[in-house]
């Protein structure tokens, strides 16, 4: 997959002249002509850099910069700040807003070029992501279990998936759907943050899959905060006239259509408070039965493992 850069900057002669410079590196390029238009191809389209010019109309290359690292989602995609020749107090400010480098104009296209390659090496190197969601993906979370088990701590593993996601996926079209996902993993980080741990670990395991990795004593505050959050945001993916009647109608496998509740959360928990746990895939596997359990209930619920009892208990 081409590496994806937006160019955000008003003038259209330094949009032409970097297009052509990154397209010899043969990287895929989006343009923006202002900061506005600039935060909505950040916010609907994955990236992988933002090239965006300091003085821009309705929304300068700062408050682009501070609103992309102030988002939970999108605080991992790099920025480089492009500045004029002697306007270093753009460029103080273009860093004090979060910009990750800046260069100056007029600029040397080898230059450039060298900046983009160290930063998105660097960015690579950092965080193993998902494209969709820039959460660390499956080596990161195959790695994070390993070491959690290492440890000999104890530890909760809280397995996040969404309910009838297809069902909305073939109504709504993909560009909805990923919004939704990207509006999941935000649910995820703000209740991490506010009803979590400092060390606690989240992670994509792709499409509307997410793990959590915390400690068994967090585990109800966590689930309930998500679940809360997400029922409470869940309505705003529907159009009024759904959203109403509380369902979607979408075909079956067989072409039948039938009536699909709206979107809910369903989380599996796996812990290894009482059950001896000793490798990654027995946690997948506690996961994925626990998580299926959750599904078959109504609306949105999290399930515990009581490892001291063969039946799983609703928590």
């Amino acid at each position: 997959m081409p590496i994806r850069i937006l160019i955000a900057d008003d003038d259209p002669d330094i949009r032409d002249i970097l297009m052509i410079t990154l397209s010899e590196e043969n990287y895929e390029v989006i343009e923006a002509p202002d900061g506005e238009e600039a935060l909505k191809i950040i916010e609907t389209k994955p990236l992988d850099l933002v090239l965006v010019d300091y003085k821009m109309p309705k929304v300068d290359g700062r408050e682009v910069c501070r609103r992309v690292k102030k988002d939970l989602l999108l605080s991992h995609l790099p920025i480089i700040m492009v500045t004029g020749k002697g306007d270093i107090n753009d460029r103080v400010n273009g860093i004090d807003a979060g910009a990750d480098d800046y260069i100056v104009k007029p600029f040397e296209p080898k230059e450039l070029l060298a900046r983009i390659r160290m930063i998105i090496r660097r960015t690579s190197r950092d965080l193993e992501a998902n494209p969709l969601t820039r959460l660390p993906g499956n080596v990161s979370i195959l790695n994070e279990l390993s070491k959690r088990l290492e440890s000999g701590a104890l530890f909760a593993v809280c397995y996040c998936d969404l309910d009838k996601f297809k069902a909305y996926n073939d109504t709504y079209g993909f560009e909805h759907g990923d919004e939704v996902i990207r509006d999941t993993a935000r649910i995820l980080i703000s209740s991490v943050r506010q009803s979590g741990n400092p060390d606690d670990f989240i992670g994509h395991i792709g499409g509307d899959d997410f793990v959590i990795v915390t400690i068994p004593s967090s585990v109800d505050k966590l689930c309930t905060k998500i679940i809360e959050g997400f029922e409470k945001k869940s309505p705003s993916f529907y159009t009024e006239t759904d959203r109403k009647r509380g369902y979607i109608l979408a075909k079956d496998r067989q072409g039948k259509e039938q009536k699909v509740p709206l979107i809910s959360i369903s989380i599996g928990v796996v812990t290894n408070e009482s059950r001896r746990i000793e490798h990654v895939a027995q946690i997948g596997e506690l996961g994925a039965e626990l998580k299926s359990y959750a599904k078959s209930l109504e609306r949105s619920n999290y399930v515990k493992d009581k490892r001291k009892e063969d039946r799983i208990q609703l928590k």
